[in-house]
């Protein structure tokens, strides 16, 4: 047996955490946002092995759901969120254990923006 048939050591399998993003997005034609409305603002769950990552995969669902994603906050782990003193009731921590298993991204909420000016889409 050579060298490099022996099997190389496991790396420890990463942990993944839930994060708290809230993600702007724009208008897209196709997107099911309002008719009038200019962008919309989406509350999620993301899973991944750090913030980045978490971002990375929530950006990539939601272009694939024809949304346009302008900007991403993070407000950090459920971890990191509790160390800060935010309060996180029952039915969020059932959607955070949500993505957490299934390794998925879990929009909570999403709050259309309507503004004075033109619609975008109709630019």
């Amino acid at each position: 047996m050579s060298e490099n048939d022996q099997k190389k050591p496991k790396k420890p399998k990463a942990i993944h955490q839930v994060f708290t993003l809230l993600v702007e997005v724009g208008r897209k034609e196709n997107d099911g946002l309002p008719k009038k409305a200019t962008g919309a603002g989406l509350l999620c769950f993301a899973s991944g092995v750090d913030e980045a990552e978490a971002v990375r995969e929530t950006v990539a669902v939601l272009k694939q759901a024809d949304l346009a994603p302008l900007d991403v906050t993070g407000y950090g782990s459920l971890a990191e969120r509790e160390a800060q003193g935010d309060e996180i009731n029952d039915e969020e921590r059932e959607l955070m254990e949500r993505a957490r298993a299934e390794n998925s991204v879990v929009v909570v909420q999403m709050t259309p923006f309507f503004g004075d000016g033109p619609d975008p889409a109709n630019a």
